[in-house]
């Protein structure tokens, strides 16, 4: 891999993955159209991380418009494509489906065609563990995902189902990774790990949906992007593939509350806890089959719950002067 296209660039998980792939030596070129899903301070401290950069470019362009991809697909080459532009969460799908299937299986379906009429061999397509509702836990890559729960699963779904299709008709390599509850520094502060250590700072109460015993396979952000750029190698036999692979923790979930507890400890504060009704959107617990991954990409996290955590919250505490500003 000497070339690559990275989408979502100003996103949490994606402008990971930028900085380690040139680390390894890869040319990058990212785009991002820099919406306003949430606030824009965060990805601009994203974007700055990448500032000047050798061998990186960065474009502001959408996926969903086909004029913004033509000639940037015109003006590069690309050995491989990592696409991370999405509409993510559950709640907010609820409320604007439409943009959500705009972005993310339209999206979608605009980069396949690129990599169609550029013939371009490999795509990395970011997906969720949402697609597993229904499934006795820890969820394995062959289980049926015929059930999403709200729109942000049905958009991946069928971001999925068309690359199968490309993979079919055209002899796409397609990868599809199911991230489960990613966290680190810089995350979304649309989710709860965000959330959670600036509400428990500001000593603001915090929303927990549903009664706090719910678990999730919380996986740190750096080991998600090892594993997305392990994922780009060829497999085994060189052939092009249709593959899914899970990446999650790969040990014992943790509760909601058991969380919150350890960010109370990192910051020496005590949450104030207000609950409310889960939504029937929300998953109650989810876990991490992560066998296939150490199996076809020798891959396993190297970052546990508790040092992960003491990162995210170092983290915001050295940035705090902005970060406790930023809208939630």
């Amino acid at each position: 891999m000497k070339s690559a296209l990275v989408t979502g660039a100003a996103g949490f998980i994606a402008n990971r993955i930028v900085h380690q792939l040139l680390e390894s030596g890869v040319e990058v070129v990212g785009l991002d159209n820099i919406n306003d899903a949430y606030d824009k301070r965060i990805k601009d401290h994203r974007i700055a991380q990448l500032a000047g950069r050798e061998n990186y470019t960065f474009y502001e362009a959408d996926i969903e418009n086909l004029y913004d991809l033509k000639p940037i697909f015109e003006k590069h080459s690309f050995d491989v494509i990592f696409n991370l532009a999405a509409r993510a969460g559950v709640r907010y799908s609820i409320e604007n489906p439409h943009v959500y299937m705009s972005s993310n299986a339209q999206g979608a379906l605009n980069i396949l065609e690129m990599m169609r009429s550029h013939e371009i061999p490999r795509l990395i397509l970011a997906s969720t563990s949402s697609l597993y509702a229904g499934h006795a836990m820890p969820f394995r890559e062959d289980l049926p995902v015929e059930h999403p729960l709200s729109p942000y699963a049905a958009s991946k779904k069928a971001a999925e189902v068309m690359c199968y299709t490309y993979h079919h008709l055209f002899q796409i390599d397609v990868r599809i990774l199911r991230y489960f509850t990613v966290y680190g520094p810089a995350g979304r502060p649309d989710m709860a790990p965000f959330r959670f250590i600036k509400w428990i700072q500001e000593g603001t109460p915090i929303t927990v949906f549903g009664d706090g015993t719910q678990t999730r396979d919380f996986t740190y952000v750096d080991d998600i992007a090892s594993g997305t750029l392990l994922a780009a190698k060829p497999l085994e036999g060189g052939k092009p593939q249709h593959t899914v692979i899970n990446l999650g923790g790969g040990k014992k979930p943790i509760a909601l509350l058991d969380f919150i507890h350890m960010i109370e400890d990192r910051l020496g504060k005590k949450a104030e806890l207000v609950f409310k009704e889960m939504s029937s959107s929300e998953m109650i617990d989810t876990a991490a089959d992560i066998r296939k991954a150490k199996e076809v990409l020798g891959w396993e996290p190297q970052f546990d719950l508790e040092e992960g955590l003491d990162r995210t919250v170092a983290w915001y505490l050295e940035n705090l002067e902005w970060a406790s500003r930023v809208e939630l």
